[in-house]
């Protein structure tokens, strides 16, 4: 009787023994992995590698053709030959637009394009090359000047005493838009007016066919600026920074002669526009 209460007593001793929870278990499991995962996370946001872009200098290398030269640099490095394109932002859409690309030498990149004159904004891009994701350089505003026709935008106003005539030559003879005669009375003068804002310089050349003396001078409005008196049958240029003018005059005054002044010009402004 004694031996099986002993073995009922080791019985119940065994079933209660507690086991393991299995919440505990879970929620020790499930800590470590979200620890771990948190730790592959924090390293891989240290250690992403990144590529920049930088418009390193833009300016205008050839004001008459109107070409801008764009130097970049990305670093590190992309593989040699990697297509960079520049990109301009087109106000009227409201968005980039390529304009021109090169391709990258080491850590640079040179680009030129073809451009009338403006003020726009720049950038530069590169693509994605593993394990670096696509870069846009910051972006840099730019005026770039080019040489136009004194007559583009056509004359604003004309005048002078004695006849004057200020005839702009027609788009289909002088495409350009530079060339005009200037003519009027003896002892009178002639004189015409652009609009030149967003010009910074103007060059004339003069050809004086009057049979005598004549000045010819430039005005910021009625102003007069510089001026240059020419003999008969003679040329010459007469070339002046007008920055800040937005109204300029070019005069031809009679000093003296038998018929009037008469003078051809060919003319230049350095614009934006």
């Amino acid at each position: 009787m004694r031996r099986v209460l002993a073995g009922l007593l080791t019985l119940l001793v065994a079933g209660c023994a507690a086991p393991i929870a299995p919440a505990d278990s879970a929620l020790s499991l499930g800590s470590t992995a979200s620890a771990a995962s948190a730790a592959v996370g924090a390293v891989a946001a240290v250690a992403a590698p990144t590529r920049t872009a930088r418009i390193a200098s833009i300016r205008t290398t050839d004001a008459t053709k109107g070409v801008i030269t764009v130097v970049g640099t990305l670093t590190p490095a992309p593989a040699a030959g990697t297509r960079i394109p520049l990109h301009q932002w087109i106000p009227s859409l409201k968005r980039w637009q390529e304009v021109a690309h090169g391709y990258s030498s080491g850590s640079s990149v040179t680009i030129t394009t073809v451009q009338p004159g403006s003020v726009r904004t720049y950038r530069i891009a590169v693509g994605a090359q593993a394990p670096y994701a696509a870069a846009v350089s910051p972006v840099i505003s730019f005026k770039h000047y080019v040489w136009r026709g004194m007559f583009k935008k056509g004359l604003v106003a004309a005048g002078g005493a004695g006849q004057p005539q200020f005839t702009v030559v027609p788009p289909n003879e002088g495409p350009r838009r530079a060339e005009a005669d200037l003519l009027a009375n003896q002892g009178g003068y002639v004189w015409g007016e652009v609009d030149s804002t967003g010009c910074r310089y103007v060059r004339n050349w003069l050809g004086n066919l009057t049979d005598g003396l004549v000045r010819v001078s430039l005005h910021n409005g009625t102003t007069a600026m510089t001026s240059i008196r020419m003999q008969q049958e003679t040329e010459t240029w007469l070339n002046y920074d007008i920055s800040g003018v937005t109204r300029l005059r070019l005069q031809v005054a009679d000093i003296r002669s038998g018929y009037g002044p008469y003078v051809s010009i060919d003319s230049l402004l350095l614009c934006t526009n």
